[in-house]
């Protein structure tokens, strides 16, 4: 469980985390359409776990 929690810090991590966060927000107050949200987030969260996956291989 640590050792989870250390990699959950690791800088990537943490910007993908802060991305997530802030176009949540934005969605929330309608700063940004359905859609943009919808494609920004998806391209985020993808790259975040195929560079996971490219890490454990």
């Amino acid at each position: 469980m640590k050792d989870r929690l250390l990699k959950l810090a690791e800088v990537k991590s943490i910007v993908t985390l802060t991305l997530n966060a802030v176009f949540c927000a934005l969605a929330f107050v309608h700063a940004v359409s359905a859609d943009q949200f919808v494609t920004i987030f998806t391209t985020v969260i993808a790259f975040y776990f195929g560079t996971q996956s490219g890490k454990e291989k």
